[in-house]
């Protein structure tokens, strides 16, 4: 190795730094699609069922989100319980946010390889930031454009990403 290199590598952090910074490859839209898939099996169906068997089999009868948002017949016809509803979000967002704080990864995320970090260090978010993703997917999911802003831009990131200061990447290889 010449003297250099060898004399630019102490020089400082930051060519490290950047150096890192060009290998971090962040997750695509159809992993992070995969991976939100797989979650509403994994977690969600465990979860629905938990809810039939604490509230009763009528409450998974009863409209969805979409239909009481959009106020259908169904809604005003067979409204949900608004506990039950509200339980089960909170028992979906707690074990997915203890995953990601955790692991960095649900289920899904697993499955596609893909880790969820803080935007600026690349390490694992705090709690704060992952329960404001969390709460940023139930936006997303109202506005739809919101899981696909990160289709315009170089991070990929989405609005709840944008909203909890958070970034969705790819794992490393174990070879590297």
């Amino acid at each position: 190795m010449r003297w250099r290199k060898i004399k630019k590598n102490r020089a400082g952090s930051v060519d490290k730094k950047s150096d890192d910074e060009i290998k971090v490859r962040y997750a695509g839209f159809w992993s992070r699609t995969m991976g939100i898939t797989t979650d509403m099996f994994i977690i969600g169906l465990p979860v629905s069922l938990l809810m039939m068997l604490l509230f009763g089999r009528d409450q998974m009868e009863s409209a969805g989100a979409i239909d009481v948002f959009t106020h259908t017949e169904a809604a005003q016809i067979n409204a949900p319980d608004p506990l039950a509803s509200i339980l089960q979000i909170l028992i979906w967002m707690g074990i997915t946010v203890f995953l990601w704080r955790k692991t960095g990864q649900s289920p899904g995320m697993k499955m596609a390889r893909i880790r969820v970090v803080d935007a600026k260090t690349l390490e694992r978010a705090s709690l704060i930031k992952l329960v404001v993703r969390f709460l940023g997917y139930l936006v997303s999911f109202l506005s739809l454009i919101g899981f696909f802003i990160g289709l315009f831009r170089k991070d990929k990131r989405a609005l709840h990403d944008l909203l909890s200061g958070t970034a969705v990447i790819y794992e490393k290889d174990a070879g590297n």
